[in-house]
């Protein structure tokens, strides 16, 4: 009986152990079945929506290829009106900056100086004719006498020389005389065009000269604007004046231009070229150019600036794709157009000129492809996406696609 109770306590000491030997096995699968069950449940794909993206079209049309110069506005003619006369300023006949006409007296000069050289020209010229006049009886009173032999003929031919150098000497006092008289028409200083007169350079009082400025009158209506151009500009141009065989000079009406002013504004009447030097400048590789824009009511003055545009060629049949359609990653435009089975394709692309708010794309882009202009940073390459077909009017008439997303 006592080995019995010494066994005992073993035998319970051994099956504890069996027992928590089994529940530590139990726990231990559970634990690695909740485990698993996570690792299932984490692996197990989910269906992503596909993206709503707004499409255009990619759209084919004609697209002028315009050319946009800075130039600076100058009077068609410009003259400075300086005196023929010396003499002492002593009245100003206009007002500054007023439209004068040709022919109108805008300063005079003190007359009197020429007032009194006229006369003694004139009084040269009645001593002249009296010489002639009596010359002119010497010979008709001696002509039927030397005929008659009643006198030398030798003294017949003295008063004819007499007479002829009589007529001689009314011929230059007549000359003198007329001296005179411009001389003092020119202390009336008269504009040569009818213009705009500018500031006075030289107040009443002076001492004035043939070399002395007095003012300047501009010719404002028509106006030129004077613009440089590049060399493949110029052929350009002269490529598009030339078409009936005639130069950028002589065809200057197939290219009418358009002037900018600074404000931004859109001048509303068209110009065209009116000169072209005869040589490119050798230091800018430029060629200057002159236009000229009708300027009713003088608004247009000389030292503005603007720009002028011209279309210098036409593009036919050019793919255009919206601004916002045009993404760029490391250097190179990309666009991104709805494949088959409405995936996204990105297709790299080589950009034209702008043209409105298009872009002209050379190569890269079949016409007609639905072209995608928002959510454009979320996108990647085959990701399934939703398109909704828009429609926008871009520049020159034609229909493109507008962006109503932000990129």
């Amino acid at each position: 009986m006592a080995e019995r109770k010494r066994q005992w306590p073993g035998g319970i000491f051994l099956r504890g152990a069996i027992l928590l030997a089994g529940a530590g096995a139990l726990m231990s699968g559970a634990v690695l079945f909740v485990g698993c069950g996570r690792g299932a449940s984490a692996t197990t794909p989910t269906s992503r929506p596909a993206m709503k993206v707004t499409v255009v079209e990619a759209d084919r049309g004609d697209v002028p290829l315009t050319g946009e110069w800075v130039g600076t506005l100058d009077g068609y003619v410009n003259a400075q009106i300086q005196p023929q006369a010396n003499g002492y300023l002593v009245r100003q006949d206009y007002r500054e900056g007023s439209q004068v006409e040709e022919g109108q007296v805008l300063f005079e000069i003190d007359p009197r100086p020429f007032q009194a050289a006229l006369e003694q020209a004139q009084g040269q010229q009645g001593q002249a004719q009296a010489q002639l006049a009596l010359a002119q009886i010497n010979v008709n009173r001696d002509t039927p006498l030397a005929e008659a032999h009643a006198i030398a003929r030798s003294q017949l031919d003295n008063e004819i020389q007499q007479k002829a150098q009589a007529e001689a000497s009314v011929k230059t006092a007549d000359a003198a005389v007329a001296t005179a008289n411009l001389n003092l028409g020119f202390t009336k200083v008269r504009s040569l065009i009818t213009g705009v007169a500018g500031q006075a350079a030289i107040q009443v009082g002076s001492l004035v000269n043939a070399q002395s400025i007095l003012t300047s009158v501009s010719q404002l209506d028509p106006i030129k604007v004077y613009f440089s151009i590049g060399d493949s500009e110029y052929l350009a141009l002269t490529k598009r004046a030339g078409a009936g065989g005639s130069d950028l000079l002589h065809g200057a009406s197939k290219i009418p231009l358009t002037l900018i002013l600074s404000n931004g504004e859109v001048y509303p009447q068209k110009g065209r070229v009116v000169f072209v030097d005869r040589q490119l400048n050798s230091q800018t590789g430029a060629i200057r150019v002159a236009a000229s824009f009708p300027n009713p009511g003088n608004i247009l003055r000389p030292g503005q600036f603007g720009r002028v545009k011209a279309e210098t060629a036409v593009l036919h049949d050019a793919v255009r794709v919206p601004q916002t359609a045009i993404t760029e990653l490391q250097g190179q435009e990309q666009v991104y157009t709805v494949g088959a089975n409405n995936t996204v394709h990105v297709n790299d692309v080589t950009l034209g000129p702008q043209y409105g708010d298009s872009w002209v794309v050379e190569s890269g882009l079949p016409g007609g492809s639905l072209v995608i202009v928002d959510n454009l940073q979320k996108l990647r390459e085959g990701e399934p996406v939703s398109p909704q077909l828009a429609k926008l009017q871009v520049a020159g008439g034609s229909n493109a696609t507008q962006p109503p997303g932000n990129q």
